[in-house]
């Protein structure tokens, strides 16, 4: 009698994840392809700490589920794929503990690393804007196809951060040395058609329609009334849609085993710069998120003002920009508190005068 062949591991059979048990994003198969969808279009679909735990496990479960060969990332709606980290989630948890940060990096880390290392390709569908973590994701991914409304680019050094999880040790292996340091230390927006010129997208397709025709070549202008359906001008994702199921199919048509130790292989360069560079970027940022530059980048984020990079600069220059008040010198004469920073005038706890640089008291309010 022939022995039964070995149950294969099924990670929805075994209960290890279902579809519903999401709640930042959506998971769907459909025809040997996994789709992995971002779904927080209220908040341009920046991710949360949860959503990079979903997305971490979602991957995993298609890395692992035999009938998937293909995995797809996108993002819902039409304006973004993905703008990166869910920057009121920094202002109001990491500003308060910064030392979370250290920990909130080996989530984010967990996520790029399922795609990296994901047993199948990854397609990034660009949907809209891929920016900051949204354009790390996208380069942890194999392939990408965008939309021609769609425009990709860093922010970290205009919100008080630095682009080290992914931007900063891959761009100049996709893009060039030259190019990835305009994107990084100037944060320019590449448009969909440059992209594709540069290699930093597979292609780029058509998405903007006017009264019913397409646009092969929009105007900024053009993308912007798309975007908010103005003068006829709407965006049409179905060229995209077209062009990510033509290039799944061509990999559904490739041995599995030769694809995924091809992608082993070709990964080489973005491991050794990963691995080289992240470990140290996870404790840089985690200290630098008690300092001034993220306190104020973040906060100008979430008020929708400029960032105050000149006043920053101008007390750097006198010696007084290291601390949002002051370095921690001031001590109180009636309570004994200390560590007190230096611009305090009277004691935050018990609201005595403090002594001034010449030793003199501050004068009590009247």
């Amino acid at each position: 009698m022939a022995e039964a062949a070995a149950p294969s591991f099924d990670p929805i059979a075994s209960g290890e994840l279902r579809g519903e048990s999401f709640r930042e994003i959506l998971y769907r198969t459909s025809d040997g392809v996994a789709t992995v969808t971002l779904n927080r279009p209220e908040a341009y679909n920046a991710y949360s700490t949860l959503t990079l735990h979903e997305i971490a496990r979602a991957v995993g479960m298609a890395s692992r589920d035999d009938r998937v060969g293909v995995l797809v990332l996108t993002g819902a709606g039409t304006r973004a794929f993905c703008t990166g980290g869910d920057v009121k989630e920094y202002a109001s948890r990491f500003l308060r503990r910064p030392h979370d940060y250290w920990k909130y990096m080996a989530v984010f880390r967990e996520a790029v690393e399922s795609l990296l290392r994901c047993g199948k390709p990854v397609i990034a569908r660009l949907n809209g804007m891929a920016v900051g973590g949204g354009n790390e994701l996208h380069l942890a991914c194999d392939l990408s196809v965008a939309a021609s409304h769609v425009y990709l680019g860093q922010v970290g050094v205009g919100v008080g951060s630095v682009a080290a999880g992914g931007a900063t040790q891959w761009l100049p292996l996709v893009v060039g040395d030259r190019r990835a340091r305009a994107m990084l230390m100037l944060n320019e927006r590449i448009p969909a058609a440059q992209a594709a010129e540069w290699g930093l997208v597979t292609s780029a397709v058509t998405s903007v329609v006017r009264n019913g025709e397409w646009v092969t070549f929009p105007t900024p202008e053009e993308t912007g009334w798309a975007l908010k359906e103005e003068r006829g001008y709407r965006v049409d994702l179905r060229r995209l849609d077209d062009a990510v199921d033509h290039l799944s199919k061509r990999l559904l048509g490739m041995f599995p085993e030769c694809l995924r130790y091809t992608k082993t292989q070709a990964n080489f360069w973005k491991e050794l710069a990963w691995n080289q560079t992240v470990g140290h970027a996870q404790e840089w940022l985690a200290l630098h998120f008690a300092t001034v530059e993220p306190y104020e980048g973040m906060h100008a984020f979430v008020d929708k003002r400029p960032a105050r990079v000149s006043e920053l600069r101008t007390k750097l220059a006198r010696g007084e920009g290291d601390y949002l008040h002051g370095p921690p010198l001031r001590s109180c004469g009636s309570c004994g508190e200390a560590g007190m920073p230096a611009q305090f005038r009277y004691c935050g706890r018990c609201g005595a005068p403090l002594p001034t640089e010449d030793g003199a008291a501050s004068h009590a309010p009247s």
